[in-house]
Parts: structure tokens; sequence; C-alpha cells
């Protein structure tokens, strides 16, 4: 009965993905859809996700990529060949 007051885990990091479905992680370089960002690395900064311009250093939070229509990030992930 008292296992309905129990404290949360502290908040867990989303799961992000790009528009193609590929899982993100910090660190990734991106191409960055929105805001004229560009070329971008996912970083995380106090547990909170941003995607940092190469070219310019401005952040954007991760919340301001979301594509209503998939709740996937509006980035295409780059991946090294």
């Amino acid at each position: 009965m008292f296992g309905l007051f129990k404290k949360k885990e502290k908040d867990t990091l989303p799961q992000l993905t790009d528009l193609n479905n590929n899982p993100l992680a910090p660190g990734d370089l991106v191409e960055v859809l929105r805001y004229d960002l560009g070329k971008s690395k996912l970083i995380l900064v106090d547990n909170i996700y941003y995607y940092e311009s190469i070219k310019s250093g401005e952040q954007v939070s991760w919340l301001k990529m979301i594509d209503a229509s998939s709740d996937n990030q509006k980035v295409k992930k780059i991946i090294a060949e």
C-alpha cells in the first residue's frame, strides 16, 4: 500500500532520432534543418540536449527540433563512411 508514494527516479534522457530514424547520441554530427545552424554537434549540458553549430557556436535546444508529424528531430545524422 505504501508503494504508491515511492520517489520517482531522476528523469531519464529521451532517446533522440533523426528524420531517418537513426539514433542520436552526444557527440554525433548532424545537418540541422532549422535555424540556419548547418552542420552541428549534439551536446549534453546539465542533462539537456543542445545542437551546437560548428560554424557559429550557436546552441539550440533539442525541443525546438521536434518534428510534429513524427516526433523525430528535424536533423539528418552525418554518418562517416
